[in-house]
């Protein structure tokens, strides 16, 4: 089991998260009482280091069987 892999799928699904988080809040204006509209570019951010740093993680990993 490849836990460089494993990790960097997880990483990919939590930037995927964190990217619709940040833009649905940033459309709506804020998510009402925990994030505002400006506030929720700090998600969006940090979903788009998560997503692509994932992506990097599996693409660069080596298969070893």
């Amino acid at each position: 089991m490849n836990m460089k892999r494993t990790f960097g799928a997880i990483l990919t699904i939590l930037g995927i998260v964190g990217i619709i988080w940040g833009a649905y809040a940033f459309v709506m204006g804020g998510d009402g009482a925990a994030i505002g509209q400006y506030t929720a570019v700090v998600p969006f951010i940090v979903g788009l280091i998560f997503f692509f740093a994932g992506i990097n993680l599996v693409k660069t990993t080596k298969d070893q069987t």
